[in-house]
């Protein structure tokens, strides 16, 4: 089995401060430490899974600049066998349809048995895995925490649903998956293995060698842009009540009282 892994880089919020830009309408992105998107990782990792089981490769792709190879040699050093970099000028500013459309090239000139991806991006929404799925004419399935192969054409899986529920699906393939949190345990990723990749080539592709209309990607054909970030308003701090039990109550009820919660 053939995997394609489809993964982002996004800024690591547990080593940075947040903060928007003077004009609002972006986080400062200057000096941001960036690392695999969350949910992509577990993806990588349930490919590895997959191939260990029933043999086969795992490929990682993710669309951007020559700075995001840091995350396909990260997953490479994981056990992925290839990176590959779609990048162009032309892809700056593509909205979720855009990505999609451009991995869906990919895809057309290298098909896989089975196509994964994170369900969600920390820095973007939850789109892409959807609409490649829908681009390409393949069965899809989101919120996935279990996969099981049940032989060379078809798959079973357990979706996450409300309530803490599971919903199991049959799928044919080729198909695309959504990868939840938790499906699996990522595996760590030493230095040595990153530096034992540092020198494997990654593939690049642009607009040209996918086949791309540089027209229906970019900035400026996206159909959603963002207009604004916000801070969310700090709310006032908690206050603990301290005493005895009794006391404790007493005060208790009295501030629920005095807040017009009780009558």
């Amino acid at each position: 089995m053939n995997i394609l892994v489809c993964v982002r880089r996004v800024p690591d919020t547990s080593e940075n401060e947040i903060a928007l830009n003077s004009a609002g309408n972006d986080i400062e992105r200057e000096d941001l430490v960036y690392s695999i998107n969350e949910w992509d990782n577990y993806a990588v990792e349930e490919a590895l899974q997959l191939t260990a089981r029933v043999g086969g490769d795992v490929t990682v792709v993710t669309v951007g600049d020559e700075e995001d190879e840091e995350v396909l040699r990260r997953e490479m050093a994981m056990g992925a066998k290839q990176g590959v970099l779609l990048t162009d000028q032309a892809f700056a500013g593509s909205d979720a349809k855009g990505i999609a459309t451009i991995l869906k090239s990919y895809v057309d000139k290298n098909p896989f048995d089975l196509i994964l991806t994170g369900v969600q991006a920390e820095d973007g929404g939850a789109q892409i895995g959807g609409m490649l799925a829908a681009m390409l004419d393949y069965p899809f399935a989101s919120l996935v925490n279990s996969i099981e192969v049940l032989d060379s054409a078809k798959l079973k899986v357990s979706r996450e649903i409300e309530g803490g529920n599971k919903e199991y699906n049959e799928l044919d393939l080729p198909c695309v998956l959504s990868i939840q949190t938790g499906i699996n345990e990522p595996r760590y990723v030493g230095m040595r293995g990153i530096r034992q990749v540092a020198s494997v080539p990654i593939p690049t592709f642009g607009a040209g060698e996918l086949g791309i209309d540089a027209s229906v990607v970019g900035a400026a054909t996206a159909k959603v842009k963002r207009i604004d970030y916000f801070v969310p308003t700090v709310g006032k701090g908690a206050r603990m009540l301290e005493g005895k039990r009794e006391e404790v109550v007493d005060e208790l009820l009295e501030l629920v009282r005095t807040k017009g919660g009780l009558s």
